[in-house]
Order: structure tokens, then C-alpha cells, then sequence
């Protein structure tokens, strides 16, 4: 398998799994549906960036110690199950009663938090870390570089995401209205807070 094959088989395989449902696509939908794409923008900027982060550790060879070491395993692990818990719990204990969009728009500390959310979510997820280890080696072809390979295989991944999740946001506009209704919006988050502790749960429990 030369480079140009290797990258079209990971740019396909990549696809599939990025418009597979999981926790970043319900962080991204929700905050685009309740807090307006501003928000939803920068959660889908801060998951990026962890899938990037883990990237670059699996091509320093960091991220092979989440495989070799139990331990660091463990810890990270229970680390992002409590961070999910603590979001999902906060959705449903304290949902939003109404959302008014044209605020939401406005740059502030909410808006970073958003940003830092989607970024904590996936580096404090081990699983992640994990995948990428198994998983990005398997398409360096031989005789390349692993490193800036791997860095390039994290970047068209990270690329597909952003782009998902840009049409994941624009999709919610047409439905603008709807969502700016106080009963959508509490039923928003009390879903979302569930699928939350369902994946913190879910990473609890995971043996590794």
C-alpha cells in the first residue's frame, strides 16, 4: 500500500466513523440547538483539538502508555467518567427553562466554556487515546515516516470532523424557532444530560 492509498482508505474509514453518532456529535447538536452556532462552533473547535492532542501523542509514542500502563489507564479514565457525570447530572438537575439565540452570539466567558467542554470531553476519554494507538499505525504504509504520517492521517480526521460538524450546525437553523422554545429546550438538556452519564457510565465500567 503506497501513501496515496493508504490516505484514500484512511480519508473512507475515517468518514464512516466520524458521522457515526457518539458524545462529541450530542455535545455539538445540542449546543447548536439550544446555545446557537457561536457555541456549537467552538465545542466542535475544542473536540478538534483533543482528537489532534491525541494525535500528536500517538506520534511521539505517549499515547502507546495508555496501552502499556494500566494505571494511567485507570486514572484517565475515571478522570473523564466523573467529568461526564458532572455535566450530565448538571443538565438534568438545572435544565435551561428558555434560550434567547441573539444572546447567545455574544463572545464571553459562556462561549470559551463551550470551547474548553468539547475539549476536556475528549482528551479525559482514554478510549480515544486507545483507538488512535490501534488504530492510525494500521494505515502507514512502509518505507514513510511514522510519525509526521500519523500527524497527517490525526489531520484529515480532525478535518472530516469540523466539516461534520459544520453541517450538523447549519442543519439546526431551519429549525431556529422550534428550538427557541422553553419546553424543547429543557427536554434538550435533560436528554443530553442523559446521554452523557450514559457515556460516563459506559467509560466507568469499560475493563479497558
Amino acid at each position: 500500500m503506497n501513501p496515496a492509498q493508504a490516505l484514500g482508505a484512511f480519508s473512507v474509514a475515517a468518514a464512516l466513523l466520524t458521522i457515526t453518532p457518539g458524545l462529541d456529535t450530542a455535545m455539538v447538536l445540542r449546543t447548536a440547538a439550544v446555545e446557537g452556532p457561536r457555541r456549537a462552533a467552538l465545542a466542535a473547535v475544542g473536540v478538534a483539538l483533543g482528537c489532534l492532542v491525541w494525535g500528536l501523542a500517538v506520534a511521539l509514542g505517549l499515547g502507546v502508555l495508555l496501552t502499556a500502563s494500566k494505571t494511567a489507564y485507570t486514572v484517565l479514565k475515571w478522570a473523564g467518567a466523573a467529568y461526564l457525570a458532572w455535566l450530565g447530572i448538571g443538565m438534568l438537575l438545572k435544565p435551561r427553562q428558555s434560550f434567547d439565540f441573539e444572546a447567545a452570539q455574544s463572545p464571553g466567558s459562556a462561549c470559551d466554556s463551550w470551547f474548553v467542554r468539547g475539549l476536556m470531553t475528549n482528551l479525559l476519554n482514554p478510549k480515544v487515546g486507545v483507538f488512535y494507538v490501534s488504530f492510525l499505525p494500521q494505515f502507514v504504509p512502509p518505507g514513510v515516516q511514522a510519525a509526521p504520517f500519523i500527524v497527517l492521517l490525526a489531520s484529515i480526521h480532525v478535518g472530516l470532523g469540523l466539516a461534520w460538524f459544520a453541517g450538523l450546525i447549519t442543519a439546526t437553523r431551519p429549525l431556529r424557532r422550534w428550538l427557541s422554545r422553553g419546553p424543547v429546550v429543557r427536554w434538550l438538556d435533560r436528554v443530553t444530560g442523559g446521554v452523557f452519564l450514559a457515556f460516563g457510565a459506559r467509560l466507568a465500567l469499560d475493563r479497558g
